[in-house]
């Protein structure tokens, strides 16, 4: 008998979850209509063995050439042998003729598969359907094996991460572009091989997006990776969105707005807030990072009326704006306008200007609505 339902009712992080305890073997489809998009997970006793997605395929042979990891000559050669009658996958045969290492290649099918997990983590709404079954064909390219335990735990830090570099990558959108270096000698830095890769790919034209493609990683990956080089210092990170900044004042707001988040972490609200107002002073009202600083330090400072006026500003300038309206929940639900907020966070769910990283946060927000729907009702049954 399958197991189904609409993920309103049920989170695909509790899906996973269930799936996981009854260590069930078969196949998870899950369909978008709204984001017009599916998935597909292979479960074997609980452990996930393959995922695919209709958005993002990732070709195995193009992710390894992408990232350097084959040549053209062994790919085509790989290829070739596939459409001579070789039965072997893809992976298989590049191991077989030394292209590339099977610890390697197995890595790369592992990113592959958790990439595809974490964006369906990201999914409140749609449809689920789980077939048990025996696996006959699973469209994998090497041997894998993921507890899904650690799947739905690393989807859970990545969705902590995410609030914290947001306030310098607030889209995949942005384009980082290296900052010059004052005076004629600076000295050396002191990077991970990780850093080198994607610092040595910024062009001030290319945006995470690109960038990730470019270097065969994940967006997230990257971001993360961009982050920590703004922090330092050594690329600001532009918004196409808004132009106009000259870098000096670029690259103070990114410092600025880094020294928020800096007082974020370290539970300094008020401190938090100060960067926030200057970087928003530096930049212009319309700079929407320093507005949603501002507001996520509002929140952190536990004056949610404040953050509801600055969030429905930064909302009046661009209604689209997928951050402002999550957070704009959090400040109804913690006034006690539960009814409210969940009707914000259903707006949030039907943007279409979601980015990735944003839609990572779906199971949080999930969780939150049907917290305030419960209090909701039961306010109005205490009022009856």
């Amino acid at each position: 008998m399958p197991i189904e339902g609409p993920l309103r009712e049920l989170s695909i992080h509790d899906v996973f979850q269930l799936l996981d305890l009854a260590q069930k073997t078969g196949i998870l489809r899950v369909t978008s209509e709204l984001r017009q998009n599916g998935g597909t997970v292979y479960f074997d006793q609980g452990a996930v063995v393959a995922a695919e997605i209709q958005s993002n395929p990732h070709p195995l042979g193009s992710v390894l050439l992408r990232s350097g990891k084959v040549s053209e000559s062994d790919l085509a050669r790989a290829r070739d042998m596939q459409a001579s009658g070789d039965s072997r996958r893809l992976g298989e045969i590049l191991i077989a003729v030394g292209a590339v290492p099977r610890k390697e290649l197995e890595r790369q099918v592992r990113a592959q598969v958790e990439e595809v997990i974490f964006e369906l983590m990201g999914w409140s709404e749609g449809y689920f359907s789980f077939s048990e079954s025996p696996l006959d064909h699973v469209p994998a390219q090497a041997s894998l094996r993921i507890p899904t335990g650690a799947l739905l735990m690393e989807a859970a830090r990545r969705i902590d991460e995410w609030s914290r570099i947001e306030s310098m990558v607030p889209h995949l959108g942005v384009v980082p572009r290296l900052v010059a270096p004052e005076g004629a000698e600076t000295a050396p830095m002191d990077l991970l091989p990780n850093e080198w890769e994607v610092l040595a790919a910024v062009d001030g034209a290319r945006d995470v997006r690109v960038l990730a493609d470019a270097v065969g990683r994940s967006d997230f990956d990257v971001a993360r990776t961009l982050y920590g080089l703004a922090s330092a210092g050594i690329v600001v990170i532009e918004d196409p969105r808004t132009p106009g900044l000259p870098p000096s004042v670029g690259g103070e707001i990114a410092e600025l707005l880094a020294r928020a988040e800096a007082y974020l972490i370290a539970g300094d609200a008020n401190g938090a807030l100060a960067s926030a107002e200057e970087a928003t002073a530096s930049a212009g009202a319309d700079h929407l990072p320093s507005r949603l600083m501002a507001a996520r330090a509002l929140l952190a400072a536990e004056r949610p009326g404040e953050a509801q006026a600055v969030l429905e500003g930064l909302l009046a300038a661009d209604a689209l704006h997928a951050p402002a309206r999550r957070l704009l929940g959090l400040a109804l639900a913690a006034q006690g306008q539960f009814d409210d907020a969940v009707d914000t966070w259903d707006a949030w769910s039907r943007l279409d200007s979601r980015q990735p990283e944003e839609d990572t946060l779906g199971g949080w927000v999930s969780r939150l609505r049907g917290a305030a729907e419960l209090l909701g009702r039961a306010v109005r049954a205490s009022h009856e």
